[in-house]
């Protein structure tokens, strides 16, 4: 396939760029849509509790109608109202009985009635997506461009990635996308070697591209469910891994050398739920192509337990690292890290740049 028009420069020949941008002291930019919720999570006539950067906010499921998100504060008394019940379109608080409907408006307080109701609630712009819940916790003029999520349809069979990890999300941006560290996962996935084809980049995204060569140990069952089949483990293997931020979220996709389909389509984000932002919950959508045999489609079938297995265990070694991370940031009073790959200094400037700094 023909490459993007990726920077190659040989990392090891760059310069070291300056050492911090301050990037875990930057909170995420709420002028987006987040995910706060799976929409399992959230059942007919019932209500929610979630957290965005420290702030409550409710979702609440009328029986008949849209999901909609309040902030999780009584305006009457300040008490949660995910401890009301859904009546109808609304809902009503669990301590004196004050209803807000969609809007945020109080729209009942039953000793008073109608006629000097007080103010309401904030509400936040809410949308159900691909199994998520989406809220944009920012200013609502400017909500009018949602994400795409990843690829869809029948092409394909996609499982849904969630997990609260404790640490700021900039972790997280620069573990996905440094695939240098395959050496965390070598019990998992055996020896493999990355090799680095390039980047380029935007104002508010950046875009790498590796293969990969194994260099010892056996292929994994969980990749050659990935893959269809055993992958050569020629050190030319063309398969091309792309990986992506664009502010605040990320993707990753790997297509193969025999065709121009994505044989993987990874969409993430993580979600801060503390005012610190020092703990995430992550959405993700990981996408796998569907073979295009019958005898193919049933071994994928077959595999997917194993598959799952697979990339769960990746994942627990990514969670367990990138809160190493931050615990050592913490036990240090700050960022003491001896970045030598530009890549990671180039996301955590943007990083910088598209967040809020404090």
């Amino acid at each position: 396939m023909d490459l993007l028009p990726f920077e190659t420069d040989d990392p090891a020949g760059l310069p070291p760029p300056p050492a911090d941008f301050g990037a875990r002291r930057v909170k995420i930019n709420p002028h987006h849509w987040y995910p706060l919720a799976w929409s399992r999570e959230v059942k007919p006539g019932k209500v929610f509790a979630t957290h965005f950067a420290g702030e409550p906010i409710v979702l609440v499921r009328p029986k008949q109608g849209a999901v909609f998100a309040l902030e999780n504060r009584c305006a009457h008394r300040q008490v949660p109202l995910d401890g009301g019940v859904v009546n109808g379109c609304a809902v009503r608080c669990g301590y004196h009985g004050w209803t807000y409907d969609s809007s945020g408006k109080c729209v009942d307080v039953p000793y008073i009635g109608k006629s000097k109701l007080p103010n309401g609630v904030r509400a936040y712009p809410c949308r159900e997506e691909q199994g998520m819940i989406f809220v944009f916790p920012g200013d609502p003029e400017k909500s009018s461009i949602f994400p795409d999520v990843g690829v869809t349809g029948a092409g394909f069979r996609t499982r849904r990635l969630g997990h609260e990890i404790k640490c700021h999300y900039s972790f997280m941006h620069e573990n996905l996308m440094d695939m240098n560290h395959q050496f965390l996962h070598r019990k998992q996935m055996g020896q493999i070697r990355p090799r680095y084809l390039g980047r380029r980049r935007g104002e508010d995204w950046l875009e790498v591209q590796y293969t990969f060569a194994r260099t010892g140990g056996k292929q994994p069952l969980g990749e050659a469910a990935l893959f269809g089949g055993k992958r050569s483990a020629d050190v030319n293997n063309k398969d091309v891994m792309t990986i992506r931020t664009e502010y605040p979220y990320q993707t990753l996709r790997i297509i193969p050398a025999y065709g121009e389909t994505p044989v993987m389509d990874l969409w993430i984000v993580y979600v801060p739920l503390d005012a610190e932002q020092k703990t995430v919950r992550t959405f993700g959508r990981l996408s796998i192509a569907r073979p295009k045999t019958l005898l193919g489609r049933l071994g994928l079938d077959a595999a997917w337990p194993i598959l799952i297995v697979f990339t769960e265990r990746i994942f627990r070694e990514d969670r367990d690292i990138v809160e190493a991370e931050q615990a050592a940031h913490d036990a240090q009073g700050g960022n003491r890290n001896q970045e030598v790959f530009p890549v990671i200094h180039e996301l955590t400037e943007l990083l910088v740049r598209c967040g809020v700094k404090t």
